[in-house]
């Protein structure tokens, strides 16, 4: 055995002198295996306890001790997993919309224009962001449910609305969009914008008309890592719904949700299943919008 070992290493040091793309396409393909080996257990490992039965799945092995795929049927009979998963879209497009729109606006001053204290005011926001959100825990909830009052007026009262969940991951998620969209609509050359203001066009048609299709995949970055940011939240929507999927109670607290109706033992067949269920539309988003992401729209155009 040892001098097979032997042999196959001395053949492979001679290899890696002879011919080190094979041993570089070699390394690359294992390194890739392991990445995605190491990626993919965790979908294998949901989908190995979704088929289990629940009475099963203590001191279970890499494999299912049993096959019961009618679970992915009894979470709709269950749990209305449908509406909870609506929700969440709902919720993360409207916090995509608005990052990305005040992002865009925010980014193009940052990233065009010269004015005063222009740094200053960008690490304050890159500052911002890294707050911790329950910082902002008590605040936004007396905010949000009516208990604090503006000029005199009460602020409305936004619990089980989709702007209570809405409104907070909106602003976390504006700095990062900000950094993102200000790098990308510095690199479009000035030639461009004012050839776009010599016929005519205002600095915001100017910016949604020229410098936001030239930064496409700086844009679309920015949304689908906030739609998937948004779609997999819990801390705010477990402080602002009651959990119900009428009150617009997104995904992961719909999920969560499952425990605290079993008094006794705790469902996690149900709960896998319904975890990827609840994947699918962010595996659909990705696979759509992933040759978006690495294109290069600017390759060509910022050619002058």
């Amino acid at each position: 055995m040892l001098s097979t070992l032997n042999k196959w290493f001395e053949r492979f040091a001679e290899t890696s002198f002879t011919n080190p793309e094979r041993i570089y396409r070699s390394l690359f393909y294992f390194g890739t295996t392991i990445f995605v080996l190491f990626t993919l257990f965790p979908f294998y490992w949901l989908f190995v306890l979704a088929v289990t039965p629940n009475e099963l799945i203590s001191n279970m092995g890499p494999f299912p001790k049993g096959f019961n795929p009618s679970i992915f049927v009894t979470v709709f009979e269950q749990l209305p997993i449908h509406v909870y998963i609506f929700n969440s879209i709902v919720i993360a497009l409207m916090v995509t919309f608005a990052v990305i729109t005040l992002g865009s606006l925010a980014g193009y001053a940052f990233g065009r224009d010269d004015f005063k204290g222009r740094q200053p005011l960008m690490l304050t926001i890159l500052v911002i962001s890294y707050f911790p959100p329950a910082a902002f825990l008590l605040p936004l909830y007396r905010l949000l449910t009516g208990n604090l009052e503006l000029l005199g007026m009460a602020t409305p009262d936004l619990y089980n609305t989709p702007w209570a969940v809405a409104f907070p991951l909106s602003a976390l998620a504006l700095p990062f969009s900000i950094f993102v969209l200000t790098t990308f609509y510095q690199q479009i050359p000035d030639g461009l914008e004012d050839a776009a203001r010599v016929e005519g066009t205002t600095r915001l048609g100017a910016l949604y008309r020229v410098i936001m299709p030239l930064s496409l995949p700086g844009i679309t970055t920015v949304g689908v890592l906030t739609f998937i940011i948004v779609y997999n939240e819990f801390f705010f929507s477990f402080l602002m719904t009651d959990g119900s999927a009428e009150n617009w109670s997104p995904l992961v607290w719909g999920i969560a949700g499952i425990i605290f109706e079993q008094q006794y033992t705790t469902p996690y067949n149900l709960m896998a299943a319904a975890s990827i269920i609840g994947v699918i539309p962010i595996a659909i988003l990705v696979l759509i919008a992933q040759d978006k992401i690495v294109s290069g729209l600017t390759a060509g155009a910022l050619k002058e």
